[in-house]
């Protein structure tokens, strides 16, 4: 095996890449008990426990009523939703949903689309959830709403909940900021377009995640700046990544740290095609990751996106660290691919303690082409002519070997309901989550 070691510069620029990536205080300004001096119950706003009513208005008047420093509440029991509902404007207020909404409307659009400032949703119990049933649009070849996406919401938390079967996206965070997403589990079908969790704004934290589905688990999109995403599960995944990628990309100090993959497309993956902008200072460091098509991949030119306007986006400054476990099929697939466009190299990109090995097969190749930097196969220097390297690694590494996680999905159906699964309390081997689940 190669030997991966950082070059002195990225040594120098790692102690401050790492502390970099929070730029700020996240989540709310007031505390939860704060918020529940003033609580506006959605049944005594003509809301009602029974799974073919419709909670929307009563939620949208008992918002209206607390979203100036109170609590939103729905009590444990199940609920229909056919209204989706925009909770704008308000500040110092929370969504406290101990029950468990079901979408009965067909409608397009977000079931909660949430604006605010200084707010949290959570379940006191940790058994709220939204079940979206997306299975009855899937199996008919359609999508559906999206269950749940902030907008510009800034200084927030959202923890100890469920999203399960999205018609379509799960969860997106858009330009939002100051936030910390935590002791969430998504669920979603096998299909592409069902998005656990997306992503774009400035210094928001997210931890402790488990997500099935089959495109994204959480990725970042742009612009993104300051963030932090550690202790996730994919499990049985489209794998995390960040892109698709075009023009304008605005990307820097993202932050991702224990991450485990199983049974996905990749581990990570970056990408684009054409556009242009820039992806600078992102740290990946300890992924862990057992039979996924792809494990680290990078690709500027991206085949299965369209050719965005520009030259190419610029990926500069990009360490992969500590990468753990085993891919689907070495040679078929690398587990190292960095392939960037000769127009727009990568550089400043480092890989170092690297260790996958294959499933099927007795050699794993990695491949780079117009990729500076040091380790694997990435070429020395800044740039220049045109380069493409491809190394054939012929024995497992020694310290490949990692641990597995409980619970391992093998398939989800996506023309049949998905249950709603407990938060689990474990999301990463050997880890324990930075906060207790509130039910327990």
């Amino acid at each position: 095996m190669m030997k991966i070691t950082l070059s002195w510069f990225v040594a120098l620029l790692l102690p401050s890449l790492i502390c970099a990536q929070l730029s700020g205080k996240v989540g709310p300004l007031t505390t939860r008990a704060s918020k529940r001096t003033k609580v506006c119950n959605v049944l005594d706003y003509g809301g009602v426990a029974s799974k073919t009513s419709d909670i929307g208005p009563p939620i949208a008047s008992a918002h209206a009523a607390c979203k100036n420093g109170g609590t939103v509440y729905v009590p444990p029991g199940d609920y229909g939703m056919s209204t989706w509902v925009s909770l704008n404007g308000g500040s110092a207020w929370a969504l406290q949903l101990d029950g468990i909404i079901y979408r009965v409307g067909e409608s397009g659009g977000t079931m909660f689309a949430i604006t605010a400032n200084d707010f949290e949703m959570y379940s006191s119990t940790s058994k709220g959830a939204i079940q979206g049933y997306g299975y009855t649009f899937h199996a008919n070849d359609k999508y559906g709403p999206r269950i749940l996406r902030l907008v510009k919401t800034t200084n927030f938390s959202v923890h100890d909940i469920a999203l399960v079967d999205s018609p379509a996206f799960h969860f997106v965070m858009d330009s939002c900021s100051n936030g910390e997403v935590y002791n969430m589990i998504i669920r979603g079908g096998n299909e592409g377009g069902l998005d656990a969790m997306n992503i774009w704004g400035s210094n928001i934290h997210v931890h402790d995640i488990e997500a099935s589905n089959k495109d994204e688990c959480v990725t970042v999109k742009s612009p993104a700046h300051n963030m932090l995403i550690e202790n996730i599960y994919c499990n049985w995944s489209g794998g995390s990544a960040m892109g698709s990628l075009g023009a304008d990309t605005d990307i820097s100090n993202i932050h991702y740290r224990n991450i485990y993959t199983q049974n996905s497309n990749q581990m990570y993956m970056i990408k684009s095609n054409g556009g242009s902008g820039t992806v600078q200072n992102i740290l990946l460091e300890n992924f862990i990751g057992h039979t996924n098509a792809y494990s680290l991949n990078l690709n500027s030119a991206w085949s299965s996106q369209s050719v965005a306007a520009g030259s190419g986006v610029q990926y500069k400054n990009i360490t992969f660290s500590k990468w753990r476990g085993t891919c689907m099929n070495g040679a078929q697939r690398a587990p190292i691919q960095i392939l960037c466009q000769e127009k727009v190299p990568c550089t400043g990109i480092t890989v170092e303690d690297f260790a996958m090995w294959t499933e099927s097969g007795s050699t794993a190749l990695w491949k780079c082409a117009n990729a500076f930097g040091s380790g694997a196969c990435l070429a020395a220097g800044n740039g220049g002519a045109a380069v493409a390297s491809t190394v054939t690694v012929k024995s497992a590494p020694t310290n490949y070997a990692a641990p597995t996680m409980p619970g391992e999905l093998k398939s989800l159906p996506l023309t049949a309901a998905i249950a709603i699964p407990p938060i689990p309390t474990t999301f990463f081997p050997g880890n324990v989550p930075a906060s207790t689940l509130l039910g327990h």
